[in-house]
């Protein structure tokens, strides 16, 4: 059997990992990794791609950054010829960035199953983005396999077939399980007894400066009460610098450079709290039993609030000082492990595969 994984941004490559390495043990098995350039910092990149033990790409399309329109079409553009050589059985996309729909759009067209992990997932808000990518890939895959129930549940109202849905649960944790052990706190960030660890990405929250702004001034009085810590992307740091906000110095606001995997997760499991606004940040807090407060309205991963100990404060940049408080005080989640959030979703991913020869 011929199989191509498609990634192109960092949440991919923490999906990929276990499921590369779970077919790689099933016999006559051929496996391609096409990694479209999507996310193009080449540094961080490898960092992960090392830190995960992913092989190097057999083909990286370097699409780059542009809009949404732009990477989607080169996406598709550079992707077509690579599947025509390669002639795949099945082609394995991840998650909800625009490669992977990009990609699921050209096998269709081309008549090469489609394979969706992280399939069903819906936060029922089309100006999102990335609603619009996971509702177009389900549609056109042939196998949908689901981190949780709602998935299944998402996917059955949607008219999607039974026989095409699959429940084996978080591919993302099968690697916070394997690599957690390894997870070292960065020497070159400071560590105090207790922090507030931020991470925010979204355009909602960082393109706009009246907005980056009026979050950043949050995180700076929150720091006042317990420490911050602050990894952001050169581009955000950039527009920060742009405001003329003071983003130096030794205040107990720690602005810091973007993380590897293994130092983000360590960051994660050592937190008081965690502030975000990434789907995979709700999940690991989830399993780590960390408090996380969504800076959103919605979220596509409600298993972590009915299940897990995140809580979506809403998008407003002034509610995250009494989120925080609240958290302090002692007003926490209890939360538990979803379902099949065990390690163990890349297995049941290579043993379907292996019951189709």
């Amino acid at each position: 059997m011929r199989v191509v994984h498609v990634i192109g941004a960092r949440p991919n490559f923490m999906k990929v990992a276990p499921v590369f390495d779970s077919l790689a043990r099933l016999p006559a098995m051929e496996q391609c990794l096409v990694h479209t350039g999507q996310h193009y910092d080449d540094k961080m990149s490898d960092v992960f791609f090392r830190q995960l033990r992913i092989p190097e790409p057999d083909v990286n399309l370097d699409v780059g950054s542009g809009s949404h329109a732009q990477q989607t079409a080169q996406v598709m553009s550079r992707i077509e010829p690579v599947l025509l050589e390669r002639k795949p059985d099945w082609i394995i996309v991840y998650g909800d960035v625009n490669s992977t729909v990009a990609a699921a759009l050209v096998s269709s067209k081309l008549g090469i199953r489609i394979a969706h992990v992280e399939a069903g997932l819906r936060s029922f808000d089309r100006a999102m983005p990335e609603e619009i990518n996971r509702i177009v890939t389900d549609r056109l895959s042939d196998l949908l396999f689901t981190p949780s129930a709602d998935g299944d549940d998402n996917l059955l109202k949607e008219g999607v077939p039974a026989e095409r849905i699959r429940l084996v649960g978080n591919v993302m944790i099968d690697t916070l399980v394997r690599l957690l052990p390894e997870a070292a706190y960065p020497g070159d960030v400071p560590s105090p007894n207790r922090y507030v660890l931020a991470t925010l990405h979204r355009p909602s929250n960082v393109d706009e400066p009246s907005r980056l702004a009026a979050v950043f001034a949050e995180l700076q009085a929150i720091s006042l009460e317990i420490p911050v810590i602050f990894p952001v992307h050169p581009r955000t740091r950039q527009r920060l610098e742009g405001l003329a906000l003071q983003i130096g110095g030794d205040g107990p606001l720690h602005v810091v450079p973007p993380q590897g995997y293994l130092e983000f997760l360590a960051l994660q499991k050592s937190a008081t709290a965690v502030i975000t606004d990434s789907g995979g940040v709700q999940e690991e807090t989830t399993y780590l039993g960390i408090p996380c407060l969504t800076l959103r309205e919605n979220t596509e991963r409600p298993v972590t609030i009915s299940h897990g100990t995140n809580t979506l404060i809403g998008d407003r940049a002034s509610s995250l000082t009494p989120a925080v408080r609240r958290v302090l005080s002692g007003e926490t989640r209890p939360g538990k492990i979803p379902p099949l959030w065990d390690g163990q979703a890349a297995r049941r991913i290579a043993s379907i595969f292996s019951e189709m020869g």
